[in-house]
């Protein structure tokens, strides 16, 4: 039993090193609400990395707007949800800090931009 437990306590050592700097280095996911008010009635402007290049004005209503495209947006928990015609419902975490937002998936930041008060391109 020794033996084990001094196997156990060295496996441990080995390993909470790594996860706090793992968590420390990751951002830190925003709540429902903290997604909510970042985007609700402001614009975004980013990229993703497998799309490239966005720009989408949410709006209150819970609709997307973007120059040739529209779509829907919900706050399910602590994520962001996007249904965009003929695609399945897309939920994402977020880390929201001052005018930036970090798009999470898996545990992985996959895109990212700068949130714009209002509707400035008339979407």
């Amino acid at each position: 039993m020794r033996l084990a437990s001094l196997i156990s306590l060295a496996l441990l050592n080995a390993v909470i090193p790594a996860a706090v700097v793992n968590a420390a280095e990751a951002p830190s996911l925003a709540s429902g609400a903290q997604i909510r008010q970042a985007v609700s009635g402001n614009t975004v402007e980013g990229s993703m990395d497998a799309s490239g290049r966005y720009t989408e004005f949410y709006a209150g209503d819970g609709s997307v707007r973007a120059k040739d495209y529209k779509a829907r947006w919900t706050i399910e928990g602590d994520s962001m949800c996007w249904l965009y015609d003929g695609q399945p419902k897309d939920c994402w975490q977020a880390a929201v800090k001052g005018g930036q937002i970090r798009w999470i998936k898996g545990g992985k930041v996959l895109g990212s931009g700068a949130v714009v008060k209002g509707n400035p391109n008339r979407f």
